[in-house]
């Protein structure tokens, strides 16, 4: 019993030791004891260890909670997919270049699922001369090279971290993917719960947003001082 009481006065210590403080907004704000996502999964990756060794794919703790809990359930849900998350943000927060927002823990890029010629889910190439995927560009037909995009694993990730964000009583704030591309994931199975959840931006960003998906998540956070 003695043994009980004592883990019982330590739970709050344990809890904030595991938990981030996010402070002001995605587009100016600082984080506090933000964490690093993990390197890879069994069906994901990081979009580059040079990014993650300078430190650029720090979250906030709920945020990584509910990535790792999407990609899990992607496990089942879409077993022949993989994915890949791209930039997040310092461990402190704050300015992110070359972003606009990502300063508060809560901003993500994934980039975006593509099937290869045999249909098979690959992933976008990563690396230093093509500005770690974000130079790729796809075209009218949504290909590049020998790649196309795949609407149904990225479709099946948003719904997955929505999901997964409920569960801990957040939400996605928004989803910023080309407005031109984003009839093709109302047209998957996951069409109707994308429709009923999720708020999409629609007006067209400094850039395109085909390469990459960028997701800010629903969490309260102080304010700025």
């Amino acid at each position: 019993m003695k043994y009980l009481f004592l883990y019982l006065l330590l739970i709050p210590y344990i809890v904030s030791a595991d938990t981030s403080v996010c402070y002001g907004t995605t587009s100016n704000g600082r984080l506090e004891d933000g964490v690093q996502l993990p390197s890879k999964g069994d069906n994901f990756v990081g979009y580059s260890e040079i990014a993650r060794l300078a430190g650029r794919t720090y979250v906030h703790s709920e945020v990584k909670t509910i990535i790792v809990n999407a990609y899990k359930a992607l496990e089942t849900e879409q077993p022949d997919k993989v994915f890949k998350y791209a930039e997040t943000g310092w461990e402190t927060g704050g300015q992110f270049n070359p972003h606009k927002t990502h300063q508060n823990g809560l901003s993500v890029d994934f980039m975006t699922p593509v099937i290869n010629l045999e249909q098979k889910s690959t992933h976008l190439s990563t690396h230093p001369l093509n500005k770690f995927g974000y130079n790729i560009e796809f075209d009218e037909n949504a290909t590049h090279g020998d790649l196309t995009i795949d609407y149904i694993a990225l479709a099946a990730h948003i719904v997955a971290l929505h999901k997964a964000a409920e569960l801990l009583e957040h939400d996605l704030w928004r989803v910023i993917f080309a407005p031109e591309l984003q009839e093709k994931l109302f047209k998957t199975q996951y069409g109707p719960y994308l429709r009923q959840h999720i708020q999409f931006s629609k007006k067209r960003s400094w850039v395109r947003h085909d390469e990459h998906y960028h997701i800010d998540f629903s969490i309260p956070c102080k304010p700025l001082n």
